[in-house]
């Protein structure tokens, strides 16, 4: 474990589509996002926290959306795109570049928690700009570019104790 000065100020960017699945299909669980957030933040000055989420017609996911807010994370949220024939699509992809992008200038650190290597050309373009970008994903569905792009790979995979809700 890499010693991580106090005085560095994080941004945490959860790409919670590419967590749910990964815990899910890995484990049959759910993501515990509290740890999730202290182990992102790893001591250091949380600036600010997004959670990408994804709005369907049935609105049962608003509980969930909540219990981020009350954990101190801004919920983004899409509404589920559904197509002709029955095709779901909810995609963040570029929606979490920007912000990065956008905001960048005034943190030090980036966590990207997400194991998708579409991140791969964001992850190179902010270290390029002199960010430390850390990786938190499953190891196991994480792309191997994607961790080997990063300053840090964290893989939450390797503690689901901690990391994932028990299963009811």
């Amino acid at each position: 474990m890499i010693i991580k000065p106090r005085e560095q100020r994080v941004e945490i960017l959860i790409d919670v589509q590419n967590l749910y699945h990964s815990a899910k299909n890995l484990y049959g669980g759910r993501v515990n996002f509290k740890e999730i957030l202290n182990g992102a933040i790893g001591g250091r000055k949380l600036i600010r926290a997004f959670a990408y989420v994804v709005r369907t017609k049935s609105g049962e996911e608003r509980a969930f959306f909540e219990a981020l807010t009350k954990l101190g994370i801004e919920t983004r949220i899409r509404d589920l795109q559904e197509f002709y024939g029955g095709q779901k699509k909810a995609d963040w992809d570029v929606g979490i570049v920007i912000d990065a992008i956008r905001t960048s200038p005034n943190i030090d650190v980036i966590v990207l928690c997400s194991g998708d290597g579409d991140f791969i050309p964001l992850v190179e373009y902010l270290r390029n700009q002199g960010k430390r970008v850390e990786v938190m994903a499953f190891g196991r569905t994480a792309s191997l570019k994607l961790k080997e792009a990063a300053d840090e790979f964290f893989d939450i995979g390797e503690n689901p104790k901690r990391y994932l809700l028990p299963i009811k």
